[in-house]
């Protein structure tokens, strides 16, 4: 649907990317959408995947599919992923169940850029997450 508003970029020059990245991603034209932050909240206000990282991540990027959706793009607008992490631990296990949900959302390839953050706790020191995802996509303008 939106693939074509956006174009990924790995130049010469520097380092390919070493994962699921791409170094830049241009936008052509169409509106900038911010989605939030999400967690491994279910619609219902049931918490998915308590100590779980490959749980939580497949339920987050399950919400950031309806986000996305409902406000008209999907994952192919999505231009940047920003990732914030709970602990060492769960960085590798975090990027092998990534790497399977990219194999669904992103089968060719041009993945949207992305950084990933290591914090030590996500919405405070009670908090059962371990993985929040925000992303900027592009949508079609109204124009």
């Amino acid at each position: 649907m939106t693939a074509r508003l956006r174009t990924t970029i790995n130049p010469p020059g520097v380092q390919q990317p070493t994962g699921l990245y791409s170094h830049a991603v241009r936008v052509s034209s169409g509106d900038l959408l911010f989605v939030s932050g999400q967690t491994a909240w279910s619609e219902d206000g049931t918490f998915v995947g308590e100590g779980d990282i490959a749980v939580q991540t497949r339920q987050v990027f399950h919400n950031l599919g309806i986000v996305l959706e409902g406000s008209g793009a999907d994952f192919e607008a999505v231009i940047e992923f920003t990732t914030y992490l709970v602990g060492d631990e769960i960085v590798e296990p975090f990027l092998e169940t990534r790497t399977e949900v990219f194999c669904d959302l992103y089968p060719h390839g041009g993945y949207p850029g992305s950084t990933l953050v290591n914090i030590s706790s996500l919405g405070g020191s009670k908090s059962k997450a371990l993985v929040e995802i925000s992303a900027t996509a592009v949508v079609p303008g109204a124009g």
